[in-house]
């Protein structure tokens, strides 16, 4: 029995992915893809789902996610979801899709916040008290 693991992150959220023979199943933190609240984050989670069609239809796929905000988890899920589904099929079709789709799908993205810097402000990090002449 195959058993790939992959792993998405966004910001401070970090998602982690079994992809196994099954019934063609996606669970996050234990509950069913389809049931996730709110339809926003549920629709932006489906895309690598719709995109791979029926190439998906034996794979149970169990998601954990730690961390972050709603938004930062959505995206990591749906990265290491993308990952594992491209590694599990080993198809480069999907895998093509998905990064003429969107290359989040299957890249994390890199981005993080500034550390706030020492200062009067605790705006953010570059925050400065504005200067006037008159």
């Amino acid at each position: 029995m195959k058993v790939i693991h992959t792993v998405g992150k966004r910001k401070t959220a970090i998602a982690r992915a079994t992809a196994k023979e099954g019934k063609g199943r996606i669970r996050i933190n234990k509950k069913p893809v389809e049931i996730i609240e709110p339809k926003y984050v549920n629709a932006k989670l489906m895309e690598p789902v719709i995109l791979a069609g029926d190439a998906i239809d034996n794979i149970d796929i169990d998601i954990t996610v730690k961390g972050g905000g709603i938004a930062g988890q959505m995206d990591a899920a749906r990265t290491a979801l993308g990952k594992a589904i491209v590694e599990y099929t080993g198809s480069m079709e999907i895998k093509e899709r998905y990064l003429e789709y969107d290359r989040t799908i299957l890249v994390s993205d890199a981005r993080r916040t500034e550390p706030h810097k020492p200062s009067k402000s605790t705006k953010g990090p570059r925050a400065k008290r504005q200067k006037s002449y008159r």
